[in-house]
């Protein structure tokens, strides 16, 4: 009889995020064992749905304080699911402070409860200090911690007090998701063609202050080679970034749907990881842009794992952290030297082939959860 997982996730496919990216692959990819999920639903409905086959619990919020969604509901169905579901292991997504204290309380004592650790967090205000204890409370309980790269169990993280329980299973990214398909030529000259055939500089993420977008806009005056910087997605910076410059070659082009992204990374020569603290934990649509065969320039971010995914001389230019003229410098310098750049290229495909794909993260996920469960 397979065991059960129950996760516990901040939001399901179809919503897009990373978190959510590794909670759906483990779910859909763990298939020796039996997956069921609660998380917040966005809608602001309370209901069970099933995709792909697994059970989806959706509670709907009641309130959001800080980013942070807070149901009041949650302590019940979060009992009731437990009760009905009887899973073998608890996997709860951190961060996500709200359930910190009610997965503590109502995971049972024959439950494993493992914490897959993405991120700290990063604001220690008095928001913060409320969570804290919880936190503490939390790490002390868990069976098992899960961290995305060894660079995060840092003497900065709280996972690092408890690294005697905690292991490494890096996230990764669903190949076929990004391997070359059927008409994407024409879609990738399309892309090209529209930009006058320039090298192209591109960004794409959550437009929020940890993603240092501001970072390239800067760059962007002192970078000297003929390019384009093109500047995907959207979010509570956008407008900010946007009255931040009147070049004519930052372009902002706003959400790019799944389907085209995978053509945007293969159209871009640079792909512009500006991302600046640790709350960027590991970078998955850093591992997807260099598996199309796109080159990073990267920030030295210190306890992060950006610098394991991505490795400086390796795999990418990597400069430190906020120096926006090293960060024209570097772009300048791939785009400058085509024996670089294809050297990082092929280096980074194969790095993150090997080592960061969803299948390398379920296989060794399986193998860690078969030891806790024995």
């Amino acid at each position: 009889m397979k065991k059960t997982i129950l996760q516990i996730a901040k939001y399901y496919y179809p919503v897009e995020g990373g978190i959510e990216t590794v909670t759906k692959y483990m779910a859909e990819g763990l298939t020796n064992f039996d997956h069921v999920i609660i998380c917040f639903s966005q809608d602001g409905i309370t209901r069970m749905d099933t995709v792909n086959g697994i059970k989806v619990y959706r509670i709907a919020p009641s309130m959001k304080v800080s980013s942070q969604d807070i149901a009041f509901t949650y302590y019940h169905y979060l009992k009731k699911i437990i009760y009905e579901e009887q899973p073998d292991i608890i996997l709860l997504h951190c961060p996500n402070p709200f359930l910190y204290p009610i997965t503590a309380k109502l995971t049972p004592r024959d439950t494993k409860l493992v914490l897959l650790w993405h991120s700290d967090i990063l604001g220690k205000g008095i928001l913060y200090r409320l969570v804290n204890r919880f936190e503490r409370r939390l790490l002390k309980k868990a069976d098992l911690i899960l961290a995305t790269s060894p660079n995060y169990i840092h003497p900065s993280s709280p996972i690092y007090d408890y690294r005697d329980k905690t292991k490494v299973v890096p996230n990764g990214i669903i190949k076929k998701e990004f391997r070359w398909r059927k008409g994407d030529e024409n879609v990738v000259e399309e892309i090209r063609s529209k930009y006058h055939y320039k090298k192209i500089v591109f960004v794409v993420g959550r437009h929020a202050t940890y993603k240092g977008i501001n970072y390239l806009i800067e760059a962007e005056k002192y970078i000297q080679s003929d390019c384009i910087i093109l500047i995907g997605g959207r979010g509570p910076e956008t407008d900010r970034l946007k009255a931040m410059t009147t070049s004519e070659r930052v372009k902002f082009i706003g959400r790019i749907p799944n389907d085209y992204l995978r053509c945007y990374y293969y159209a871009s020569d640079i792909f512009a990881f500006t991302s600046c603290t640790k709350q960027e934990a590991f970078g998955i649509a850093l591992a997807e842009a260099m598996y199309c065969g796109s080159v990073p320039v990267t920030f030295t971010i210190e306890g992060s794992g950006v610098n394991w995914v991505s490795v400086g001389n390796q795999t990418c230019e990597e400069v430190p952290l906020g120096d926006v003229k090293a960060y024209a410098a570097a772009i300048d310098k791939l785009l400058s030297d085509k024996d670089l750049y294809m050297r990082y290229a092929t280096a980074g495909k194969e790095r993150i082939a090997k080592m960061f794909t969803s299948e390398k993260s379920n296989a060794e996920a399986e193998t860690i959860f078969r030891e806790l469960l024995e």
